[in-house]
């Protein structure tokens, strides 16, 4: 069994949980091969132990794949919380499965971004809800991937700020992992913060987070235009929203 590796001592971190600085993402331990050579003319095969290797964006934060990995497994997994809807019987089991995976990555965006009003949990779940029904496995032909039911073109945003007016507080995930639950949770909820700020710009004022879940689902600006000011997404998620918070919906 391989041993976790220690978090780095580098201060310079977007978060505790981190194991990299800024500027810098984690690197799995994993197997390379060595191209033959005359010392060694049938190759190498050698272990890479697990390190920290500079990110495409040098200066910003990255979280990548692998450390996504290491911060599930080294501190999410023993978080305490449950997210029950204690009325909607529908999910079963699988409607709790990923409580603590959301509990996890809602402290930490809430933890790294700071905005004036955090996060619910209990918001995220019944987001999840609505968009996936609980299922890790739900991919194309509609589009989207997973739990929070991304798109390829999110990803490719939440990676790549040259390309995007993201501009700090990136994640790395390649097409691989999409249907990750871990990975797919924490970048949906990346993507639900980015949307917070994106509904306030649309808005001109702070927007809810409600009003973040409707541009996450791209119904914000027809329902502002009154061409459907009710959609049956928001319907569904405000009961789930109002079932977990042991509310009448």
């Amino acid at each position: 069994m391989t041993k976790k590796p220690e978090p780095s001592a580098n201060k310079n971190k977007a978060h505790d949980w981190r194991h990299c600085p800024i500027g810098s993402h984690y690197v799995r331990e994993h197997s390379m091969r060595i191209p033959p050579s005359k010392k060694h003319p049938k190759g190498l095969v050698v272990i890479r132990h697990a390190h920290c290797r500079t990110n495409m964006h040098k200066t910003k934060d990255l979280l990548s794949f692998d450390e996504i990995k290491y911060i599930s497994e080294r501190y999410i997994k023993d978080l305490n919380g449950s997210l029950t809807m204690k009325s909607i019987k529908e999910f079963g089991k699988l409607g709790d499965e990923y409580d603590t995976l959301i509990i996890g990555w809602v402290r930490y965006w809430n933890d790294v971004l700071k905005y004036k009003e955090p996060l619910d949990p209990k918001l995220v779940k019944a987001l999840m809800g609505s968009e996936s029904s609980f299922k890790a496995n739900t991919k194309p032909p509609n589009g989207a991937y997973g739990l929070m039911q991304l798109l390829p073109e999110t990803f490719a945003y939440l990676r790549d700020g040259a390309k995007t007016d993201l501009k700090n507080h990136f994640v790395d995930i390649d097409k691989a992992h999409y249907l990750d639950p871990s990975a797919n949770i924490c970048a949906g909820v990346r993507w639900l913060f980015r949307k917070k700020s994106i509904a306030s710009s649309i808005l001109g004022r702070d927007a809810t987070w409600i009003e973040a879940v409707a541009d996450y689902k791209s119904y914000l600006k027809n329902m502002l235009n009154g061409k459907n000011p009710n959609p049956d997404g928001m319907k569904r998620f405000n009961q789930l929203y109002a079932e977990i918070n042991d509310k009448k919906s």
